[in-house]
C-alpha cells in the first residue's frame, strides 16, 4: 500500500496560512490609541524626548547588525544587487511620481506625499530574506541586497526626499538635515564602528529585537499624537483613506509584476527572480517611520506614515501568499514531497 504524505499545512486555504504579525498589530493599535487618547502637555514633551533616545538606540542597533564586509564580499553577483537597488530607488519612485495627477483630485495632497515617501524607502531586511527563503530563492543574494539597501538607504532616502518630496510641495528644512545626522547617521556609524565588539552580544540576544519594535511603536504613537494635537485629521477624511487603499494595491501589484517579468527578460534564473521580486518591492516601516519623524514636522508625519503602514500590511499578506505558491511549485519542494511518500508492504 502506498500513501503520499503531504504536509497538512499545504492543504489549508491561503487565508489560513497567513500568520498574524503582532508587530504590525501593535503599530495599528498604537495609532488607534493615539487617535483616541493622544499624549498632551508635559507628557507629550517627555514622549518626544523619549522617542529621540529610542531612535538613536534603534539606528545604533541597525549599525551593529548590518555587516558591511559580508555585503561587500557578496558583490560578486553585482547584476543581481544593482537590479534590486534600481527597482528600490529608481523604478519605485518613478511609479509614485507617475501618480502625481491623482494628487488634489483623487488623493489628498497630504496622502500623495505619503505615497512618495514610501517609494523612496529602503527594502526590509528580515521579511525580504524570510520570503525569499520560503519561496526557494537566492537567500545569499537576498541577504546581501537587503543589507546594502538599508546601508545605502540611510544616505539615499534623505537625498531622494529633498528632490522628490520638494516637487510635491514638501520642503525639508536645513535643521532637519542636522537632526538626521545626529539621530540617524551618528548612531548608525557608531554601530558600524563598534560592531566588532558588540555584534556577538546583539546577535546572541534575539530579544533585543523587541527594542526595535518597541521604538517603532512609540514613534507611531508619538507621530499620531502630534497629528491629533495639530488638528491634522481635519484636512483628511475617512473617505480619503478608503480611496488610498486601491492606489497602494495597484502600486504593489505593478511592482510585483515588473520585478518578476523584467528580470526574466534580462536572463536571471528563477532563484534570482524570487530574490529580486521580494527585495525590490519591500518598503521598510522600521526605517520609514523613525526617519520621517526626524526629517519632517510633527503635523506632517502621521499622513506620511499612514500610507506606509497600509502598504506594509498589504505587502506582508501578498508576499506571504506568493511565497507559498512559489514554494509548492519549486523542484526542491516536489523532491522533498516525494521523499515523504512511504511504501508499505501489505501485512499477510
Amino acid at each position: 500500500m502506498t500513501t503520499s504524505q503531504t504536509p497538512p499545512h499545504e492543504h489549508r486555504p491561503w487565508y489560513r496560512r497567513i500568520r498574524v504579525d503582532w508587530f504590525v498589530t501593535a503599530i495599528v493599535v498604537s495609532a488607534v490609541v493615539a487617535t483616541l487618547l493622544p499624549a498632551t502637555g508635559e507628557a507629550n514633551h517627555v514622549l518626544d524626548w523619549a522617542v529621540k533616545v529610542l531612535i538613536f538606540i534603534l539606528f545604533y542597533l541597525y549599525g551593529v547588525r548590518l555587516a558591511p564586509r559580508e555585503a561587500l564580499a557578496g558583490l560578486t553577483h553585482w547584476r543581481l544587487h544593482v537590479t534590486i537597488l534600481v527597482f528600490t530607488y529608481v523604478v519605485f519612485p518613478l511609479i509614485a511620481l507617475a501618480l502625481r495627477p491623482l494628487s488634489g483630485h483623487y488623493l489628498s495632497p497630504e496622502l500623495y506625499l505619503g505615497v512618495l515617501w514610501l517609494s523612496i524607502l529602503p527594502s526590509t531586511v528580515q521579511s525580504s530574506i524570510n520570503f525569499t527563503s520560503i519561496a526557494g530563492g537566492n537567500v545569499a543574494g537576498a541577504i546581501v541586497s537587503a543589507s546594502l539597501s538599508n546601508i545605502l538607504g540611510v544616505f539615499f532616502t534623505p537625498l531622494l526626499a529633498m528632490v522628490v518630496m520638494s516637487t510635491g510641495g514638501l520642503v525639508i528644512e536645513p535643521s532637519s538635515i542636522l537632526d538626521l545626522c545626529v539621530q540617524l547617521l551618528l548612531p548608525f556609524v557608531l554601530g558600524q564602528l563598534t560592531r566588532r565588539w558588540t555584534a556577538g552580544f546583539v546577535t546572541s540576544h534575539p530579544r533585543l529585537k523587541l527594542v526595535d519594535q518597541f521604538s517603532i511603536v512609540c514613534v507611531v504613537y508619538s507621530a499620531f499624537s502630534d497629528g491629533i494635537n495639530e488638528g491634522v485629521w481635519h484636512t483628511v477624511g475617512a473617505f480619503d483613506i478608503v480611496r488610498l487603499l486601491p492606489v497602494l494595491l495597484v502600486v504593489l501589484a505593478v511592482m510585483l509584476t515588473i520585478t518578476w517579468w523584467l528580470p526574466g527578460r534580462l536572463g536571471f534564473g528563477r532563484r534570482d527572480q524570487i530574490a529580486i521580486q521580494f527585495c525590490g518591492t519591500k518598503k521598510s516601516l522600521a526605517t520609514g517611520a523613525p526617519m520621517a519623524s526626524v526629517l519632517f514636522s510633527a503635523a506632517q508625519v502621521p499622513l506620511l506614515v499612514l500610507p506606509l503602514m497600509i502598504f506594509h500590511m498589504a505587502q506582508l499578506i501578498a508576499c506571504g501568499v506568493i511565497a507559498g505558491r512559489y514554494r509548492t511549485k519549486s523542484p526542491a519542494w516536489h523532491e522533498r514531497a516525494g521523499r515523504l511518500s512511504v511504501t508499505e508492504k501489505p501485512s499477510t
